[in-house]
């Protein structure tokens, strides 16, 4: 074989194995380029589900917010009724707080008119007397029965909680001073609270 035969056929085999070098080189890149895509469709598929996630997170919270505003527009809605409701019964109370010491009053009233219309009649002073004083007693019980108490001071230590002085006197001895002699005016205390004080002469 001569050399210009030889060198063909290497030529032959080089441009060959060019050939075959770029066939294998286009599906090394065409392999590449489809696992590109492939890892591309992955991640698109991959962030689909990241987002589907979040949306059923975000559904999630805000079917707790809807739950939490309902059971808040409710418990308003109940407290703006029971705010209401307890406006009318103070009114109502402030109103007719005072019915029931009144009923209370009143059979006293009916024994004083009685009482009137007896005097006009009556001669005996005695009689009248005693008429009222059962008057003054039973009003006395009715307003004891309602909380009222009557202070009886005399003898007692002076005590400004409970007693106003009016007068000092003199003492008569060492061991009244300090104490109250005399009662100008009665005190009262209605459920333990001192409503008026009496006022008193004291020793000093």
């Amino acid at each position: 074989m001569s050399n210009k035969n030889q060198n063909q056929k290497v030529e032959e085999e080089l441009k060959n194995q060019q050939h075959t070098d770029k066939n294998a080189q286009a599906a090394a890149e065409s392999q590449e380029a489809e696992a590109q895509k492939a890892q591309e469709k992955g991640e698109e598929e991959k962030e689909l589900t990241a987002e589907e996630k979040l949306e059923k997170e975000l559904e999630e919270a805000q079917k707790v917010i809807d739950e939490q505003k309902d059971k808040y527009l409710r418990l308003s809605a109940e407290f703006d009724n029971f705010r209401k409701r307890t406006i009318k019964e103070k009114a109502e109370l402030i109103k007719n707080g005072g019915e029931k010491a009144i009923n209370a009053v009143l059979p006293v009233l009916d024994d004083l008119e009685r009482a009137l219309q007896n005097m006009q009649k009556a001669e005996d002073v005695k009689a009248i007397y005693d008429g009222v004083e059962l008057i003054y007693q039973k009003f006395l019980k009715n307003l004891h029965q309602e909380g009222l108490e009557k202070m009886e001071p005399i003898g007692q230590d002076f005590d400004t909680d409970y007693h106003e002085a009016i007068a000092l006197v003199p003492a008569s001895s060492e061991d009244q001073k300090g104490k109250i002699l005399d009662c100008v005016q009665t005190g009262y205390k209605l459920n333990e609270k001192v409503i008026r004080h009496a006022k008193v002469v004291v020793a000093q």
